[in-house]
């Protein structure tokens, strides 16, 4: 069985976007950039929502092709585009690179996804990691805490309807005062 992780990067406050899908805060340093990468390179397959694919695919597919492309980014844009993607939506028709589309139940599908044989699975998006959390299909959670208070936006963590106990896997301090912590679910 795979194991499904949920890590963004998140405010103080507890959103991972502030209001008007504001991401600018949570631009990573160096080493939280090389940390960010070194998962993509680990992930087996990354599991999108609609609006943070959209981020993620007018970007990624041609940044290693910019003028002034940093050697981590070009890493980074290389692994994106190698890593097997899966798009969560039922409003975009066709998805492109190293992705296919999901328009059906999204639970449904992650269930099957996590009982296939393969490396780990990576959750992004808020809204499709809410199913997946309210489903009780999250093993673990990566979240990258930034000292910033945005006060409002697009929240981390959803409403549930029962207690999930977790267990601390991993403290780590970066520069700027970001903290990472992982915590993988209690079964």
């Amino acid at each position: 069985m795979r194991r499904l992780t949920f890590g963004m990067n998140m405010s103080l406050d507890g959103y991972i976007a502030a209001p008007g899908d504001d991401l600018g805060w949570s631009a990573p340093g160096d080493e939280l950039f090389q940390w960010w990468s070194d998962r993509v390179g680990a992930t087996g397959l990354a599991l999108y929502g609609r609006r943070l694919w959209e981020t993620m695919s007018s970007h990624w597919p041609t940044a290693d092709q910019q003028p002034g492309a940093t050697p981590a980014h070009i890493e980074y844009a290389r692994r994106w585009r190698g890593m097997p993607k899966v798009v969560f939506s039922s409003t975009i028709g066709a998805v492109d690179g190293n992705a296919r589309l999901v328009t059906g139940d999204a639970v449904t599908e992650i269930t099957r996804l996590k009982a296939e044989d393969g490396g780990p699975m990576d959750i992004a998006g808020a809204t499709l990691a809410a199913a997946a959390m309210r489903a009780g299909l999250i093993d673990e959670y990566a979240i990258v805490t930034h000292p910033v208070l945005v006060g409002g936006g697009t929240p981390f963590f959803t409403a549930l309807d029962s207690w999930v106990s977790l267990d601390l896997v991993e403290t780590r301090a970066f520069p700027d005062g970001v903290l990472l912590t992982r915590y993988e679910t209690r079964r």
